[in-house]
């Protein structure tokens, strides 16, 4: 299950965020400082499932999950403070994060610093994760010092090629340059992955505009960084009325779609992150796999027995299913392929897992 922290300083649209894309009503704190995190799961939408559903009638749909998470208690000077530690949790857990903008202007709602400056609040919010994570840096270095000194652990090797590593990101956040912006290779990222750096996750952006507002001009920095506009307030209303209602203001509104599913598709692909499917009689589900995983690696995401006694995987893409009105008459065409464990499994393929038990 995909993981998203909803991040941002305090009245920039967090929780109506949160509860637009939850549907959930959470109250609303405007005076800021209040340390909390809100939690959600939701169902990720998805047309090619409900097809597939209508295609193969089964007894359950099982729709894939995204957990959104509403971070409070963020804001400027938090890193030199020491964040809280069950918001820091909260964020070392997060696949990613959803780093919500304030672009609206409300007399009633004052903002934390003055005036609205979405730039700014970005700016703030990047050298917070770079301080907390630059401090993390040199407590681990300072213990490496002390680890070579007094010897009788790992080889100095090792600890020296941790220190090349941690030098580097120093070099990097001292100069005030997120961790997500460097080209770290695999073997590097796992070497880090126990420090839940900050600036290392994936960022994305979302401008909250009134409902009259139109985008500011905002660019991509990174390709680990997207954006996103919407009109928060407007989308939580949408979100919380009945569907019909809700179509109509859509439309009276230009709403073509509301904004979990953009949303959603951004931040797959910010993290990396591709859907299989899965059918038959009892369940037709929706999976998630990181992008460029093989055949046998979904299948260890359906059930870990299925990977280890994997022997090869069914595979059709989802149109040429369609097309072919079933499974059955798929095989019919010749059109259901057979692929070993080391095949990269594409988006929106549907697989059938030919295990050992």
């Amino acid at each position: 299950m995909t993981r998203l922290g909803i991040i941002g300083l305090p009245q920039s649209g967090k929780t109506t965020l949160f509860n637009a894309l939850t549907g959930q009503n959470c109250p609303i704190h405007l005076g800021g400082g209040k340390v909390e995190t809100q939690l959600a799961v939701v169902d990720v939408p998805d047309e090619r499932l409900k097809r597939l559903a209508s295609l193969f009638q089964p007894q359950k749909v099982t729709p894939a999950k995204v957990a959104f998470a509403d971070n409070s208690g963020l804001e400027s000077g938090s890193a030199q403070k020491g964040l809280p530690g069950a918001v820091l949790n909260q964020l070392s857990s997060m696949d990613g994060f959803v780093h919500v903008l304030r672009c609206f202007e409300d007399e009633r709602i004052p903002h934390s610093l003055g005036s609205v400056d979405p730039r700014r609040d970005w700016q703030k919010m990047e050298a917070e994760f770079i301080l907390y994570d630059l401090l993390i840096v040199e407590r681990r270095l300072e213990r490496l010092k002390d680890e070579q000194r007094k010897g009788g652990g790992r080889l100095h090797s090792e600890i020296e090629r941790e220190q090349e590593l941690l030098e580097s990101l120093r070099q990097a956040l001292e100069s005030e340059q997120p961790l997500r912006r460097l080209s770290l290779s695999d073997e590097q990222r796992r070497a880090l992955s126990s420090f839940a750096f900050l600036s290392l996750k994936p960022i994305l952006v979302v401008l909250n505009l009134s409902e009259t507002q139109t985008a500011p001009q905002w660019e991509g920095e990174h390709p680990a960084q997207a954006v996103i506009a919407l009109r928060g307030k407007l989308e939580m209303e949408l979100a919380q009325m009945p569907a019909e209602e809700a179509t109509t203001f859509q439309e009276l509104y230009g709403i073509a779609e509301l904004s979990l599913p953009a949303l959603v598709r951004q931040a797959y692909e910010l993290l990396g992150v591709q859907t299989f499917f899965t059918v038959g009689e009892d369940e037709v589900r929706a999976w998630q796999v990181r992008r460029g995983a093989t055949a046998q690696e979904a299948a260890g995401v359906i059930h870990t027995d299925l990977m280890r006694g994997f022997i090869r995987a069914e595979v059709i893409p989802y149109p040429q299913l369609i097309e072919a009105g079933g499974w059955n008459e798929a095989r019919a065409k010749g059109w259901i392929r057979l692929e070993g464990k080391d095949y990269p499994l594409q988006e929106g393929e549907i697989m059938h897992v030919r295990a050992s038990t």
